[in-house]
């Protein structure tokens, strides 16, 4: 009777134990196929994070995508990252355990932290997606030698060892995420979605009309027209065949996208054009220029002044914030794409141009240290270092717009012959057997 008492209390107390260990067997058999996807900012704003999402998901994973609000300037620095600290925790804690947290950096603080504890306690591995260095672009507001800056070097170089698998954007940052921080990781390419390709004219008519109603720069020339056909500053369409046409003397059509933050110099696009537009003036057989230039960010106010204050006679240049699915459209459309981003840690690569090239848009690029990873100078886009030598190429290029047989249609014919891989296909090749083996 005795040991029966004895054998019924060891029970009860083991009992809630076992049930734990189950309710822990159970949790991570749910788990086993769920993903948290993780931004600490607009996932809006982060493709790639959203492809990775996609691709999970395409290959029977359970996908949870988190963004969050960064939240107003005067809770700098501490305050928000308490904040930010506490919301992520509760988030991730209160939603199902994943397999795998994979998490954008940057931004990394206190991310990397957060779902590194979170792993611990749920058994997930966690996943850095390395896209640039957060400390690197704290530094180009605040400088390099910024106490601010040198914590967050010493806190993303310790708490980016604690991953289970890490992914970069490039081989340099690779290499220097082994040689400096003793991270081993894998170059993951940005590449583009399925949706980045060339736009059909007709579609191009409807995009240029569309746009038309809001911005006059795509709007068709004032002049002679038949009343029953319609037509865009680059567009018409036959009102008998319904046949969309290239018009004879159109602009060219020049993209640029931005975030508009203090990595890209838009100082140096504008100087190029004040320089194109005097060598129309001055007598060169070169077309008028319509400059788009697409997103959002800090600075957008600021270079938006500087515009007004130009009179270009044979340019218009336009920032319009457009629709998820225009942009692709746009590129498309594109006669040429301009790039102006510059590295933070010259590291990483300018995903505008991946979605260029996936438009077969030939670009040219301002120039730092890994570019070439992306940009083949004088094969699908050429390479600057100042203004001066951006509208030299400006010229060289379109001096025989829209001549087929000119640099830049050539440029282009390399780009469709290339045969690029799509992020996808690039995803199932690279990512997925890592998943695999974890």
């Amino acid at each position: 009777m005795a040991a029966s008492c004895v054998a019924l209390a060891a029970l009860s107390l083991c009992l809630p134990l076992l049930l734990l260990v189950a309710w822990k067997r159970w949790r991570r058999g749910r788990a086993a196929r769920h993903v948290a996807v993780v931004v600490l900012g607009d996932v809006g704003r982060s493709p790639r994070m959203q492809y990775h999402a996609l691709s999970l998901a395409k290959r029977g994973f359970s996908v949870t995508l988190l963004g969050f609000c960064i939240g107003p300037h005067i809770l700098q620095y501490g305050v928000k990252v308490v904040f930010q600290a506490v919301h992520l925790l509760w988030r991730l804690m209160c939603r199902e355990p994943a397999a795998y947290i994979f998490l954008q950096n940057p931004p990394g603080l206190p991310a990397i932290a957060v779902c590194w504890f979170v792993g611990c306690l749920c058994g997930s591995k966690l996943v850095i997606d390395w896209h640039n260095y957060g400390y690197s672009i704290m530094g180009l507001v605040h400088g390099p030698s910024h106490p601010l800056v040198l914590l967050a070097k010493w806190y993303e170089k310790l708490c980016g060892r604690l991953s289970h698998l890490n992914l970069c954007v490039t081989n340099a940052m690779r290499e220097d995420l082994a040689e400096n921080w003793g991270i081993k990781a894998v170059t993951v390419y940005d590449k583009p979605a399925s949706f980045f390709k060339e736009t059909p004219l007709d579609l191009q008519h409807q995009l240029f009309m569309k746009l038309g109603r809001t911005y006059s720069a795509f709007r068709a020339r004032p002049g002679p027209l038949d009343p029953a056909t319609e037509r865009s500053a680059f567009t018409e369409q036959d009102p008998r065949s319904g046949t969309v046409m290239h018009l004879h003397g159109r602009p060219a059509l020049l993209v640029s996208s931005t975030s508009w933050t203090e990595d890209e110099d838009f100082s140096i696009l504008l100087a190029a054009l004040e320089k194109f537009e005097q060598l129309i003036l001055d007598g060169e057989s070169l077309p008028s220029l319509v400059c788009v230039i697409t997103g959002k960010g800090p600075l957008k106010e600021h270079y938006s002044r500087l515009l007004t204050q130009k009179r270009f006679q044979h340019i218009q240049v336009c920032t319009p914030w457009l629709e998820a699915e225009d942009y692709p459209l746009l590129l498309g459309s594109a006669d040429l794409g301009v790039c102006l981003h510059k590295s933070s840690s010259g590291l990483d690569l300018p995903m505008k141009v991946v979605d260029m090239f996936g438009c077969c848009l030939p670009v040219c690029a301002v120039n730092f240290p890994c570019l070439h990873e992306l940009v083949k100078h004088e094969e699908n886009g050429l390479v600057f270092e100042d203004s001066e030598e951006l509208a030299v190429q400006l010229q060289m290029l379109l001096s025989e717009f829209p001549d087929p047989a000119g640099k830049l249609s050539q440029f282009r014919v390399n780009l469709r012959e290339s045969e690029q891989l799509r992020w996808d296909e690039s995803w199932k090749q690279t990512v997925l057997p890592l998943l695999m083996d974890t």
